[in-house]
C-alpha cells in the first residue's frame, strides 16, 4: 500500500513539473505579472487586474484554517 502512495505522489509531481515547464519563461524582477483570478475569503472571484495601478501584497498562510 505504502508503496503504491509513493508512486502515485512521484507520479503527480512529475506531471506537475511537466505541466510548469509547459508554461512561459520565469518572470524577472521588472516584469508584469500575468492576470490571474483566486478566490477571497467571501469565494469570490478577484482578479489582478482589478488593482491595476495599485501595489498590491499576497499572502499565502499554508495550512491555515485547517485545524491540524
Amino acid at each position: 500500500m505504502r508503496k503504491r502512495i509513493a508512486v502515485a505522489a512521484g507520479s503527480l509531481l512529475l506531471t506537475l513539473s511537466g505541466l510548469l515547464a509547459l508554461q512561459a519563461a520565469p518572470l524577472r524582477v521588472g516584469d508584469k505579472a500575468p492576470d490571474f483570478t483566486l478566490k477571497d475569503t467571501n469565494w469570490k472571484d478577484v482578479k489582478l487586474s482589478d488593482f491595476r495601478g495599485k501595489n498590491v501584497v499576497l499572502a499565502f498562510y499554508v495550512l491555515a484554517f485547517t485545524g491540524g
